[in-house]
């Protein structure tokens, strides 16, 4: 009888055990799922003899950015080690699949083909407008760190996404970029027509944010203190691994709806800081201004300790989700709120899945997307390809802001704030704030969006 009730007990325990390990967000419904990444080849023949040449090797596969436009789920996967197929790819959401579908590259084969500098080498996070058009940032490069190759120029690839064919290329200026340009995100900033269109890119590894005009075709680079990291913000903890990030820049890039002024506000973090900071569109849509302004740009409240944060996005009626690596959850901000660590959210966590949230979108439907990929894992240690290691993740918006701080409508929050979030940013212009030291500095504690 002891014998028995010992069994029993150990059985319980293997059963708390292992459904602890279980990924288990309470919001976010799990999508897709992937030990390795695999492509969707014309036939056998071809992935036997991709194999054979080595321009396919599953653990140097790595999913890093997703969007999502109509019925296709884009997924890329940047060419950091070698056997790498395509690195712009495509899931279709109508069509039935096993939990881990086969990756097919956007448009096709011969756009992803290592060293075709017409197509698209390498490119990490991409964005679909309202205008049917994806916007593709190629890097042009071929490996990461001290094992980077360039290999075709900057360039910025625009597709119509309902014919899949290329509207244009630019190819970025010399000067744009420097000798540690790493260029980890976009943000596209349409105006009154879908000509009148701006994108934005953060240079995370150069600390500088390069301007493309649409309508003059032309580009333009702005630097700042603001994106540099904070010195004292370099250590990073995930998934059991301690590593050292100290010189992550600029990453996110969030804009927020069209203000009363008719521009933008973009707010944007290092990856290795705890704070965010924020300009409006009118000074980057200006090449002088944008390179001459530097009162312009403002510096929120830090969100709290163990804040590190990758891909943000905003929803249209001013909510801010941004993926937090130190907790593996996705966050939040109201942005009728004032910008304090008391008004930031989580609206989902989880210690399995959620390991490194890698980007974040919304769709036309106002659904949420959330990739996770392990990447401090995959860059730093090895990953377990017998356990899952990428996920895609999907929820309405409104559930997940649903019981947060990030769902309250202005009136619940305290008058004193809301006075103060609305008399803060006024005319486009950053207040100027004395600390009490006796520094002077830009802040935006709060920012009129409407």
């Amino acid at each position: 009888m002891m014998v028995f009730l010992m069994m029993v007990e150990v059985l319980v325990l293997a059963l708390i055990i292992t459904t602890s390990m279980v990924s288990c967000t309470s919001k976010l419904v799990e999508r897709f799922s992937w030990r390795y990444m695999d492509y969707a080849y014309p036939d056998d023949i071809s992935r036997q003899e991709s194999f054979r040449l080595g321009d396919y090797r599953p653990e140097n596969n790595i999913p890093v950015g997703i969007e999502v436009w109509r019925d296709k789920l884009f997924v890329t996967v940047p060419r950091w080690r070698e056997g790498v197929p395509s690195t712009l790819n495509y899931i279709s959401l109508t069509k039935s699949f096993p939990d881990s579908p086969k990756l097919t590259p956007y448009p096709d084969w011969n756009t992803n083909r290592q060293g075709n500098c017409g197509g698209v080498t390498t490119t990490y996070r991409i964005k679909a407008d309202k205008c049917d058009r994806l916007w593709v940032l190629d890097s042009g490069t071929v490996g990461i760190g001290n094992t980077t190759r360039q290999v075709c120029p900057y360039a910025l690839l625009v597709f119509d996404l309902t014919t899949d064919k290329l509207l244009r290329r630019y190819q970025y200026k010399e000067e744009d970029t420097n000798q540690n340009t790493f260029i980890a995100n976009i943000a596209v900033d349409i105006g009154s027509t879908c000509d009148d269109t701006f994108v934005y890119a953060s240079d995370e590894l150069g600390y500088g944010l390069i301007v493309y005009s649409y309508t003059e075709n032309t580009s333009w680079r702005v630097t700042h203190g603001f994106f540099h990291p904070d010195p004292l913000k370099g250590d990073f903890n995930v998934g059991g691994l301690n590593y050292q990030w100290e010189e992550e820049g600029i990453f996110g890039l969030a804009l927020s709806p069209i203000k009363g002024d008719g521009f933008r506000t973009l707010f944007f973090h290092p990856l290795a800081s705890n704070r965010e900071f924020a300009v409006s569109t009118r000074i980057l849509r200006d090449k002088n201004l944008a390179t001459e302004s530097y009162h312009e740009f403002a510096s929120l409240e830090e969100r709290g300790p163990n804040t590190h944060s990758t891909s943000s996005v905003m929803s249209d009626d001013g909510v801010l989700l941004y993926n937090l690596v130190d907790q593996n959850a996705v966050g939040c901000w109201n942005s009728m709120s004032p910008y304090l660590p008391e008004n930031q959210g989580i609206v989902d966590k989880d210690d399995v899945g959620l390991v490194f949230p890698s980007d974040v979108k919304i769709d036309a439907n106002q659904n949420v997307w959330v990739m996770s990929d392990r990447m401090p894992i995959f860059l730093i240690s090895n990953l377990d390809y017998g356990d899952v290691n990428f996920r895609v993740y999907s929820a309405p918006i409104s559930e997940l802001t649903l019981g947060t701080v990030c769902n309250a409508k202005p009136e619940e929050y305290s008058l004193k704030s809301h006075q103060s979030w609305n008399s803060i940013f006024l005319h486009g212009q950053p207040s100027v704030i004395h600390s009490a030291v006796g520094e002077t500095y830009n802040s935006f504690p709060s920012l009129s969006l409407f």
